[in-house]
């Protein structure tokens, strides 16, 4: 059995919630409904009969708030409640850092990544290019290292798949999504490449404005795509455009990518390496990066860092500079 530690929460996200709750098969109901997330309760009381995740208990808990830890642990059927984030170190095999703001996840990370712990980050992994050079950095030395969003588990994904051949050569992808660009594009970015088999994307550009993201993505075997992420709309949508037909991807509902995006991290933990190749992760991060730094130049095309298994050349541009922000945790 796999003793796993989770680390949240961070605004706006109740993953250590719902994550706990889907790989431990047991939760207090009436804690749940009340745990600021209206959704989680719902989705985990509809598939109360596929809860557990053979093989591993979440046993262990952190969040910058001691009252917080607690509740989360009552709630979801964790047993220990940690002070500090060094003290999962030993007392776990693993870690899933659910916090899904990026500027935080290099300081959260370092010490389990230092301590050899094999760990999976929430999406997005990184936000600015520092960020993801340490990462990569930390990879390239060896450690265990794992992060996507779910989206790219999806039951539209994997049927998708499937069916992707008989549209023939692609030439246009259009994805769309709810929200910012920040934290919640990597939804709608992870969900298309992991559609399309991660082609390489060389080059991005930003030809919206904040609040209505519109990115123009070209990749190395000359098809293109328009992902749109826009708040104050619901539901998502991914089409794809070929020679002899098209493709339209319906995700399926949260829950049964979150199990199935857990259930891959499971059985990397147990493998003792990550299932999901870290350079697809490093592609989709790049363009999202890349989308970022578009808009801060007004809209300036970015070719995009090549990624060194790919056969492509793998140095990073130096005319565009990392801006980042920190926050406290």
């Amino acid at each position: 059995m796999l003793k796993l530690g989770i680390v949240g929460l961070s605004e706006g996200n109740g993953h250590p919630y719902s994550w706990s709750a889907i790989i431990n098969g047991d939760y207090d109901e009436a804690l749940m409904e009340e745990c600021g997330y209206p959704v989680i309760p719902a989705y985990l009381r509809a598939n109360r009969d596929t809860l557990g995740i053979d093989g591993a208990r979440v046993t262990h808990v952190w969040t910058q708030d001691r009252a917080l830890s607690e509740r989360v642990a009552r709630t979801s059927g964790i047993a220990q409640v940690c002070t500090g984030l060094e003290d999962m170190i030993g007392e776990v095999d693993a870690v899933l850092l659910a916090r899904d703001d990026p500027e935080n996840h290099v300081a959260m990370a370092r010490p389990f990544v230092e301590a050899g712990m094999p760990l999976f980050v929430d999406k997005p992994l990184a936000f600015c290019r520092e960020d993801l050079s340490w990462f990569e950095e930390r990879v390239a030395e060896g450690r265990f290292l794992m992060s996507c969003s779910a989206l790219r588990y999806s039951a539209g994904v994997q049927g998708g798949r499937v069916d992707l051949p008989a549209v023939g050569d692609i030439r246009l992808v259009v994805a769309v999504g709810a929200k910012d660009l920040r934290k919640y594009a990597i939804h709608t970015l992870e969900g298309m490449f992991a559609l399309l088999g991660d082609p390489q994307a060389v080059a991005v550009r930003h030809v919206g404005r904040p609040g209505r993201d519109v990115l123009l993505i070209d990749f190395a075997d000359g098809s293109s795509a328009t992902v749109h992420v826009f708040e104050g709309i619901t539901g998502a949508d991914l089409s794809v455009y070929g020679s002899k037909g098209v493709l339209r991807v319906n995700h399926g509902g949260t829950y049964p990518a979150f199990r199935a995006c857990l259930v891959e991290a499971i059985r990397s933990f147990e493998a003792g390496r990550p299932r999901l190749d870290f350079d697809r992760t490093r592609n989709v991060i790049h363009a999202l990066i890349g989308a970022r730094e578009s808009l801060e130049r007004d809209g300036v095309p970015v070719r995009l860092i090549q990624a060194r298994h790919m056969g492509v050349d793998p140095c990073m541009s130096k005319s565009f500079s990392a801006s980042r922000g920190r926050s406290a945790w």
